[in-house]
């Protein structure tokens, strides 16, 4: 045993962060594995990496860095080759005025901090950092920065089983890392977007683009054509957009992704999807929905026929909505069978459809295909066209549950648009059970939430009364990267199609007087909806604001009813 594992071993011993008993189970663990102290203690799950480096900079009487919270030069790779960079488990953090910072896991290396000096001809003033942050920090930065070079012939630490060909390329490993890296981050889509001078690499999470560090612009070409061949796309072709996918997997979940390319007066443009096969259907209540809306759309799916409809642009969550509807009705004695494009989730028992227009299957045909598989729900990703609309309501006239989607702004918007498809009033009162509008909102991150002071603009957009408190905001942390949010939460209205409503729709009132008039028989607007939300402390006053249109201001807010209280 090394001489720092004996001062580590009796410093831990004599903190009684550590038993004996438990030391004894780590020495015997490092010495069946080969493997020092600190990853004996860590694979044991005696104590976490961080807990252990915080006690190392104690003993070393060394300042202690968190490497996630800030935002570290990639480029400064250049001043460390890698090889001594893994040898040694060290990253250089800055320079500031001749002196690197270097982040080690043994500040106490003089073997290293020589090395270091001497190849990057300058001082060196070293702090410790958690050796498993550290690790993934050489090998994301080394992955995404160096075209050439021996130091990249090493694979990298990301597991990402089904791209088969080698790691040990530069361009592979830094394409895995850009995956790994968005998989980690939860980030729904990845932009490779080439400038005059530089390569830009935004994800998007929780609906809002963020500027990453990635590759220069000298690899972008090479990226470009790797992902091509991942996606089997024409490597020859750069002047035309290019659609493909392809899967990947990563700490053992399969992730599938949707290639784009366009060409640009800089070059090819990528953007891609990323799509979770194994995403988790939640509840209503999870979803964010109140408690008495969540019930009301449970009455309407016990009906047994009949359409439910969910608006909301692109990226709203209707998708999630639907599923989380088909989770509550899926049960071997329903036949359940949807029409999609694409298929983003997979459950049991299900038949799930997805269209190919190039062959002719739309999602006029498919339904009318499915139909005659004696169906008795049916999921439509997407009433686009008219013919679409009309064999839809049809067969929610005819003994069938019907759940779809419709790109309007609010919930009376959904009968403005089946009326350009050409349906009659008639028609819609029969078959319309009720309309579901969403939009989806950043929720406050739990682990650096605090007061929030209301901006005058936003407060008399909603109204609120002078000096009004109890709002709060994420002050930004590393957990969330400094935005202050993790996750989404939706914001919903319910439209339900009482006698009231079909009346009104039957003399052909207007969006209008239809939201007026929901409003009078109890629909509370999403606006409402989200007020609530922020006053409950899940999202914050300037998220609704960008979201959802304040359609009528007459009713001051109120404090959150106790269902609300409830489903929060």
């Amino acid at each position: 045993m090394h001489d720092q594992d004996h001062f580590l071993q009796r410093a831990l011993l004599d903190s009684n962060l550590v038993l004996a008993e438990q030391m004894e189970v780590a020495l015997a663990f490092a010495a069946e594995n080969e493997v020092d102290l600190v990853d004996a203690l860590v694979q044991t799950e005696t104590l976490t990496s961080r807990q252990i480096a915080l006690m190392r900079a104690d003993l070393c009487e060394v300042p202690f860095v968190n490497v996630t919270d800030y935002e570290t030069c990639y480029a400064n790779t250049n001043i460390v080759p890698r090889a001594l960079a893994d040898r040694f488990c060290i990253f250089p953090l800055f320079m500031i005025e001749g002196v690197l910072t270097l982040a080690m896991e043994d500040p106490l290396n003089l073997e290293a901090a020589d090395q270091i000096r001497q190849v990057a001809k300058c001082e060196v003033d070293p702090v410790l950092a958690d050796r498993e942050l550290l690790r993934a920090l050489i090998s994301r930065a080394y992955n995404l920065t160096h075209s050439q070079g021996d130091e990249t012939s090493e694979n990298p630490e990301v597991e990402l089983e089904s791209l088969t060909v080698e790691a040990s390329q530069p361009v592979v490993a830094a394409v895995n890392q850009l995956l790994a890296d968005a998989a980690d981050q939860r980030a729904s889509d990845i932009h490779l977007n080439p400038d005059q001078h530089e390569l830009h690499v935004r994800y998007r999470i929780d609906g809002v683009l963020h500027m990453k560090q990635g590759p220069s612009l000298s690899m972008h070409t090479a990226l470009v054509q790797r992902l091509k061949v991942m996606a089997h796309l024409d490597l020859t072709q750069t002047r035309r957009p290019q659609d493909g996918k392809f899967r990947f997997r990563h700490h053992g979940t399969s992730v599938d992704v949707r290639l784009s390319t366009i060409p640009t007066v800089c070059g090819e443009n990528v953007v891609m999807r990323l799509l979770a096969n194994t995403q988790a259907i939640q509840d209503f209540h999870e979803l964010g929905m109140p408690a008495p809306l969540a019930s009301d759309m449970e009455d309407i799916l016990a009906q047994p026929y009949g359409m439910l409809l969910v608006s909301g642009p692109t990226g709203s969550g209707k998708t999630t909505t639907l599923y989380t509807c088909l989770s509550i009705l899926n049960d071997p004695s329903r036949n359940i069978m949807t029409i999609e494009d694409p298929v983003e989730i997979r459950l049991p028992y299900l038949r799930q459809v997805q269209v190919h227009s190039e062959i002719g299957l739309t999602f006029a045909s498919a339904l009318r295909s499915i139909l005659r598989q004696d169906p008795d729900v049916v999921l439509v990703g997407e009433i686009r066209d008219e013919e679409t609309a009309t064999i839809a309501l049809q067969s929610a006239l005819t003994g069938h549950m019907v759940l779809s989607t419709l790109h309007t702004n609010d919930a009376a918007g959904a009968v403005s648009r089946l009326r350009d498809f050409g349906l009659p009033s008639f028609v819609i009162n029969s078959a319309v059970l009720g309309v579901v509008a969403q939009r989806l909102v950043r929720r406050i991150c739990p682990h650096c939430v605090g007061p929030d002071t209301v901006d005058d603009v936003i407060r008399r957009r909603f109204n609120l009364e002078e000096n009004v408190e109890g709002f709060v905001r994420g002050r930004g942390c590393g957990r969330c990267s400094q935005t202050g949010y993790r996750g989404r939460l939706g914001i919903y209205e319910l439209l339900e199609f009482n006698q009231a409503i079909k009346t009104l729709v039957e003399e052909g009132g207007s969006v209008e007087r239809i939201r007026k008039l929901a409003v009078q028989e109890g629909m509370r607007a999403m606006w409402l909806d989200g007020l609530e939300k922020a006053r409950l402390g899940q999202t914050t006053l300037e998220e609704i604001a960008k979201t959802a249109f304040v359609t009528e201001i007459s009713t001051r807010f109120e404090e959150p009813s106790e269902n609300m209280r409830m489903s929060a």
